[in-house]
């Protein structure tokens, strides 16, 4: 049986002077509470093969976890101590902060995490919530105490629009038994409301960053736009035409032209999110430091041929099966499921979400691919985050 269970505990809370304490609470979680040590959560975990972990993501954080079927008492069991009742040892809080900082620094050597970081940074600006690494920075990560984590789980972690999925070999009225067994009296007066996310600034000229890394051998390249809202009428459609601009086969038209055809990169991909607020649709490659002006000029064409001219029947029907077929292959595991129905939820999409999928993504032509290209993809005017050599 796996568990998925979600709360809006993200990094849009924690605002960007204290980037990193969502994270770092999150990673705390089961360090130890009121009831047991690290060692004996740990312990009672293991011993019976199961596995329980909590993380945090922009909006919300939460714990998954696996175990037996007969297990699933001991699972909920311990799921809902670490959440309700942290300690935050100190002696745990250095240790995590120092494997926070080394991974920091990797971070601040590696080109393709450097272009990711800077292009959101570029995008959405240093105060937007969606604009600074919810991982955190050394100066922030450093400046954090156990104080301000006792004081953030006070305030966030609670029951209010909790999404719990379970999936597996347990039945409904049992899996609601136990559920409630452990969350039914939990309550936090102090934990708010999910708040507004702000506007995004429009994209008013074309502005591009830098980021010098020395002793490396490639250029990562980001380079974006404002992508969908979950929510927006035209979400499959900016799904399929991402599919076509740089994800079917090996990536599409961008690893067509870009990687295959000119030999400019080493990997070329797109990739289109969205989320409650504004997503991004991000083109992304990594290329010998020579070629990388030759390779945006290709990736850009790419862009505005997406943006201006039909897709081919071809292309579009192929794109159609490929994102159909996989809608069985997302859910052949308990864990896929269980994503599934959590996004399914999140996001208010219906439980006849999957049984009208199909549906809804062969009815869309040509001139809707089109459409929501041109509503979000401008040519002219981008974002561009580049991380390499001198």
């Amino acid at each position: 049986v796996v568990v998925d269970a979600s709360m809006h505990t993200g990094s849009i809370y924690e605002g960007r002077s204290q980037a990193g304490l969502a994270n770092f609470t999150a990673s705390m979680l089961m360090r130890g509470t009121n009831n047991s040590n690290f060692e004996q959560i740990h312990e009672r975990i293991e011993s019976v093969g199961a596995r329980l972990d909590s993380a945090c993501g922009v909006h919300t954080g939460g714990f998954s976890g696996k175990a037996l079927a007969e297990d699933l008492d001991l699972l909920l069991a311990t799921a809902a101590d670490v959440v309700r009742n942290p300690t935050f040892p100190t002696d745990h809080v250095e240790r995590i902060r120092g494997e926070t900082l080394t991974g920091l620094a990797m971070r601040a050597h590696n080109t393709r995490a450097m272009a990711s970081l800077t292009f959101y940074e570029a995008l959405f600006g240093d105060n937007h919530p969606y604009g600074y690494s919810n991982d955190g920075y050394p100066d922030t990560v450093m400046a954090l105490t156990r104080k301000d984590m006792k004081q953030f789980h006070s305030k966030h972690y609670g029951p209010q629009e909790m999404v719990i999925v379970i999936v597996g070999s347990v039945s409904t009225r049992t899996a609601i038994r136990l559920v409630d067994k452990h969350f039914g009296d939990w309550s936090n007066k102090q934990q708010p409301h999910r708040p507004s996310i702000p506007t995004a600034r429009p994209i008013s000229a074309s502005q591009s960053r830098q980021v010098r890394i020395p002793g490396k051998t490639q250029t990562d390249i980001v380079l974006g736009f404002f992508g969908p809202r979950r929510s927006d009428p035209d979400f499959q459609a900016v799904r399929v035409a991402n599919n076509i601009l740089g994800v079917f086969g090996m990536y599409g038209r961008l690893g067509k032209r870009v990687r295959k055809k000119q030999g400019l990169a080493y990997y070329s991909f797109s990739h289109a999110d969205g989320s409650f607020g504004p997503g991004t649709w991000r083109l992304i490659a990594g290329v010998n430091p020579e070629k990388v002006d030759t390779a945006i000029t290709t990736m850009l064409a790419e862009v505005k041929r997406l943006a201006t001219s039909l897709v081919t029947p071809t292309e579009l029907a192929d794109s159609k099966s490929f994102i159909i077929g996989l809608l069985p292959l997302q859910l052949e595991t308990n864990e896929g499921v269980a994503g599934t129905l959590t996004m399914i939820e999140l996001h208010g999409l219906g439980l006849d979400y999957l049984h009208r999928l199909p549906e809804q993504i062969n009815a869309l032509t040509r001139a809707d691919i089109r459409s929501a290209a041109g509503r979000l993809l401008d040519s002219d005017k981008y974002v561009l985050a580049t991380a390499g050599p001198e």
